[in-house]
């Protein structure tokens, strides 16, 4: 008999507090599942007997696994390969799990759980993805060896054809020879991680190349599924979306500092922003308005307050922060 086909809802949902950006988990199914030490995404499948639309569905589920209800909310992808968690002679039904970014903001200082859910360092996930304090170790110690010796090996007969080698995509992702690091190319740095054995995932799933080294690296915490893939996908996305979309002030309180807005961006985008640039940017994209008001609680010289001024996204097209005019630092 032919295995059926279910689709799976499933939520990256995102917030920044005290400068991190935290990603909304369930606890681990059992508390020796290695494949699942960091909990899973909030995730159930779509019911259209009880949901009228996929995001209703997808509301509904992330309430009840972790009683937190969010706002904004977009589709990302949808995640149909057939085998990530596979078995042979698996003849449960095919998964094509279709995965959203949310965005909240968190109040009262931000708790580190929320119902049954816990918030989580995204970059306990993806480490190599924080630039802010400059090129992560990791890259240059572990990542680029292992891929540059993965690189080295003949393909095997049944990895499809690519455009570039895999030299040259270790070389264009990886930002090594006087390429420049793209902080947008996220879920392209997973997959190629995956496909040269050294994400956890991939020695879960059975695939060749992690099978290879009976000591695989640990690069991040592993989740069930397709999970850390989707979590890719949203930083991915929403490192994009901060350049043409105001999104950036879905994670803003009403009133907020300029200090606070950079560190927010800062954080999302893994880079350390030049402090004057960064204003010009802001004042050049028209984006915040002074309130009139200031704050102490910077714990330095009282500070300016701003809001977001939403009448810009009925000004122009594409209202955001062009971060590539900022020079990092």
């Amino acid at each position: 008999m032919r295995p059926g086909l279910e689709i799976d809802l499933t939520a990256a949902i995102i917030t920044v507090s005290a400068d991190q950006p935290l990603i909304l988990t369930t606890p681990p199914e059992t508390t020796d599942d290695e494949a699942a030490n960091s909990g899973g995404l909030p995730s159930g499948p779509f019911n259209p007997l009880a949901h009228r639309t996929l995001e209703i569905g997808l509301r509904s589920w992330v309430a009840e696994q972790t009683g937190f209800e969010f706002g904004y909310v977009e589709q990302l992808y949808s995640f149909g390969d057939r085998g990530r968690h596979a078995r042979p002679g698996d003849s449960s039904p095919h998964v094509v799990s279709i995965g959203y970014l949310a965005l909240t903001q968190l109040r009262d200082g931000g708790a580190p759980t929320h119902g049954s859910g816990r918030w989580r360092n995204w970059y306990g996930l993806l480490p190599w993805e924080d630039m802010r304090g400059g090129r992560p170790a990791v890259l240059d110690t572990v990542i680029l060896p292992a891929l540059n010796n993965w690189a080295k090996q003949v393909p095997s007969a049944g990895e499809g054809p690519r455009p570039l080698g895999r030299a040259e995509r270790v070389r264009l992702l990886f930002g090594t020879d006087g390429i420049s690091w793209d902080e947008e190319k996220v879920l392209e740095r997973y997959e190629c991680l995956y496909e040269a054995g050294l994400m956890g995932e991939a020695a879960r799933d059975g695939r060749p190349s992690a099978l290879r080294d009976s000591r695989p690296p640990q690069l991040g915490s592993t989740m069930p599924f397709d999970h850390r893939r989707i979590a890719a996908t949203a930083m991915g996305r929403l490192r994009a979306k901060l350049k043409y979309r105001p999104v950036v002030f879905e994670l803003m309180a009403d009133e907020f500092t300029l200090t606070a807005l950079q560190r927010t961006v800062e954080a999302i985008s893994g880079k350390h922003l030049h402090k004057q640039n960064f204003r010009r940017l802001v004042e050049h994209a028209a984006l915040v308005e002074p309130t009139g008001e200031v704050t102490s609680r910077t714990g330095g010289r009282p500070a300016a307050l701003y809001r977001f001024r939403r009448e810009v996204t009925r000004e122009r097209p594409a209202p955001g922060l062009k971060l590539s005019v900022a020079r990092q630092v």
